[in-house]
């Protein structure tokens, strides 16, 4: 597959790296040369020094030959223009990155295909809604639904209150076991669990499980003490926190604090239909903090440009009794780091992303696709198709590749889990769990 990336920072660059490990034809583009020398110096593509928006850049780069352009430098208009530009010359699909919410609105569908658009990736979207999908379970790290929940993948860290630490896994979660467990993060090491691994006190577990189970997970992880998320505070107002307050459920009292005044005026006005207060302040001023009720606050994220102080901020509200804190990361090589001081949840915009946009490049039938920051594993959702390898055999014969697990399947609206004797079916919806491996390696076993 011919790729152009046209934009080399945050997400381009991550893109590109996580595209570098398939044998795909990779054209970097970006008009700063720098950034170029130092992505290709460390990973297997091709660069273009130029501007996308120019014909002849978009020429020298083969657009017309291209099968997918994705626009992800940090300027909305030239993603569009370049998108609209590249189907012109012959590109077959397109991917714009934008920050206009409007974009993403499903009325504006037809018009923005009509343009040559494709898909339109807007990453505080993403970011806002994983927020949210995160507060619903304060005991949770991470959430994965499979097709509307019915099935779940849970990331948890295991306390001093889990009843399963020690014991081999083909003792808790046999054929009959109402979870399975697919990976697991111990210290910087991933593993890709058989029967004779056991769960240790730290580790960063995920469960495989349906969603009416997921008490049954709260229980045996000894998390039944955490309190649900009531009162929120939001350190930070830009759009990632606007759109995330404004698909908060109701049963969420939500505070933002923000240190600009004028910024504090468009949340006001932004946020006018809504239940939200928007406070003038610093969110690292403790005595401030204390005043708006902290004590009594069961989530605190930190969405500030500044990792540093996210990092900090959320330490404080931790400190100071929150259970529940979220912190936005920009900077991946701070992931580690943040688990490593027990933030909680990280977020990271170029991450969800570069996982959106690297769906379009598999030609099998996936449904979702996402990568896991602190396993740095893939977690695909794929189709089996008729006649292809997955259905032939039981899932135990299938000669699956070293590092990589099934964690559950789909089939019609029902969720399963599967063990090494299950037979996949044509049409089932399944769920691939990849440390360190080429997603198209197992794409093969779910197509003719």
């Amino acid at each position: 597959m011919r790729i152009i990336i046209a934009g080399a920072s945050a997400i381009g660059s991550h893109l590109a790296r996580l595209l570098s490990r398939s044998n795909h034809d990779i054209v970097l583009l970006d008009e700063d040369e720098e950034k170029l020398d130092s992505i290709s110096a460390e990973y297997d593509l091709m660069t273009l020094n130029g501007s996308p928006t120019e014909i002849k850049t978009l020429r020298s780069a083969n657009a017309d030959l291209c099968d997918i352009f994705i626009a992800v430098t940090p300027n909305e208009n030239i993603n569009m223009t370049s998108c609209v530009m590249a189907k012109a010359l012959g590109a077959k699909k397109t991917v714009a990155q934008v920050g206009n919410y409007e974009l993403v609105d499903k009325d504006n569908d037809s018009l923005i295909k009509q343009m040559g658009i494709d898909n339109i990736i807007h990453p505080e979207k993403l970011a806002a809604e994983t927020i949210v999908k995160s507060l619903k379970l304060s005991w949770v790290r991470q959430r994965w639904d499979v097709h509307g929940g019915s099935l779940v993948m849970l990331g948890i860290k295991l306390r001093e209150t889990c009843e399963i630490l020690n014991k081999p896994l083909r003792l808790l979660c046999g054929p009959q076991d109402p979870y399975h467990v697919v990976a697991i993060k111990r210290g910087n090491d991933t593993i890709i669990p058989g029967g004779n691994d056991e769960l240790r006190l730290y580790d960063i577990v995920y469960f495989m499980t349906t969603t009416n189970y997921i008490a049954y997970i709260r229980k045996i992880v000894g998390k039944e003490h955490y309190a649900d998320v009531k009162n929120l505070i939001i350190m930070g107002g830009g759009k990632t926190a606007a759109r995330a307050a404004k698909l908060m459920p109701p049963f969420i009292n939500t505070k933002i604090i923000e240190i600009d005044e004028h910024q504090c005026e468009r949340l006001n006005e932004e946020l006018d239909d809504t239940k939200v207060m928007v406070i003038h302040g610093d969110g690292r001023d403790i005595s401030l903090l204390k005043e708006e009720n902290i004590s009594n606050t069961q989530g605190f994220i930190a969405l500030t440009g500044n990792d540093e102080v996210n990092i900090l901020a959320c330490l404080t509200a931790k400190k100071l009794g929150v259970r529940k804190t979220i912190a936005m990361m920009g900077n991946s090589n701070y992931l580690s780091m943040a688990e490593s001081l027990d933030i909680g949840t990280v977020i990271n915009k170029k991450m969800l992303a570069a996982g959106n946009i690297y769906q379009l490049m598999l030609s099998a039938e996936v449904q979702n696709i996402g990568f896991l920051a602190s396993v740095r594993a893939d977690v695909a959702e794929f189709t089996a198709q008729a006649g292809s390898k997955v259905t032939r055999k039981k899932v135990f014969e299938l000669g699956l590749p070293s590092g990589c697990t099934i964690g559950g399947l789909v089939r019609g609206k029902e969720g399963m889990l599967v063990s090494g004797g299950t037979q996949i079916e044509a049409g089932d919806q399944v769920v691939v769990i990849c440390y360190d491996l080429n997603l198209k390696k197992i794409e093969k076993f779910f197509t003719n």
